[in-house]
């Protein structure tokens, strides 16, 4: 009963999400607020050119409404939403300086890394004083062993926001692929909300909704993009879930996808500037490599939300 019950909310959230496109797309349609392809990008993306972005706000109102809705029952919810709703909005003003204000560098870096500090330090203190969950460290393949790391905790968890966020956001990039596999995660972490009784089912599961209702309109050929407004507010959720049940730790397991893609700019940058200008991929993030080899956009995201889903399962036998 329990686990039909967790259903509710995403069923809530698809409705929503669904609902809001055919309104929502052409609105951003007759804003301009358009998606600009790279010229020295993947040569099937200049087609996209002229696609509205900033799509999030779709799930990002659906997983809010369902949220309160439930929240009343679970307050455990609460700090993942705050996360979410609090990276959306950093997402969000990205965005608007990049297609509203036609600024291509969006916000500076110095003011990205101010508004980010501010967001965890908030959510840190939310987690700690006022919604009294533990900061330790559940451990993989130990039948539940938690460890507390002491001070330490506090620069793990700048990394794995950080870390977590930012691979979210490079994984958006293909139609459907960041969507794809974050609903996935966002199965593995309600399930796993279920098992461990903790309380934030309910986020998880209006997250699978929204973004199966975005979805709708984000497959390939997509007729909107999520922008930095969703895929930062995605990576918000991702890491709060795991902080909701100590288990940042899973997200090298279930979020291997995530930390390959910043892996992989992260030695493409490298490798570019010490050999003065060879790579080692065709392109980065490395979605974008397979793309340049010649897999569909489809194929791309088929086989990364297959391996999310193989590795979900590895999480589970982990837990």
């Amino acid at each position: 009963m329990v686990e039909i019950t967790a259903l509710i909310p995403a069923l809530i959230s698809f409705a929503i999400a669904a609902a809001i496109g055919p309104f929502l797309i052409p609105f951003l349609q007759r804003l301009k607020l358009s998606n600009t392809e790279r010229a020295l990008g993947v040569e099937s993306h200049l087609a996209k050119a002229g696609t509205p972005t900033m799509g999030g706000i779709m799930f990002l109102v659906s997983i809010t409404t369902t949220s309160l809705i439930f929240i009343w029952k679970s307050p455990n919810i609460g700090p993942v939403l705050f996360l979410t709703l609090a990276y959306g909005l950093i997402g969000f003003l990205d965005d608007y300086l990049k297609v509203v204000k036609h600024d291509s560098d969006g916000l500076i870096a110095w003011q990205k890394l101010l508004l980010e500090i501010v967001v965890i330090v908030v959510y840190v203190i939310y987690l700690k004083a006022f919604a009294k969950v533990p900061m330790g460290l559940r451990i993989p393949f130990t039948g539940g062993m938690i460890i507390d790391i002491g001070w330490l905790q506090y620069p793990l968890v700048v990394f794995a926001i950080g870390g977590t966020v930012n691979g979210v956001n490079f994984t958006d990039g293909v139609d459907g692929l960041a969507s794809s596999v974050t609903a996935v995660v966002a199965v593995f972490f309600t399930i796993a909300s279920l098992l461990l009784r903790a309380g934030v089912a309910p986020i998880g599961s209006a997250v699978l909704g929204g973004l199966l209702g975005f979805l709708v309109y984000n497959a390939y050929p997509a007729k909107v993009f999520m922008g930095d407004t969703g895929s930062l507010a995605l990576g918000g959720f991702v890491i709060s879930m795991a902080y909701a049940m100590q288990m940042p730790l899973y997200i090298l397991i279930v979020g291997l996808i995530y930390f390959v893609e910043v892996l992989s700019v992260i030695l493409q940058v490298g490798y570019f500037k010490a050999t003065h200008g060879k790579r080692i991929f065709k392109m980065a993030p490395i979605h974008h490599h397979f793309e340049k080899s010649g897999w569909s956009e489809t194929r791309v995201v088929a086989v990364f939300t297959i391996v999310t889903a193989l590795l979900s399962i590895v999480g589970f036998i982990a837990l």
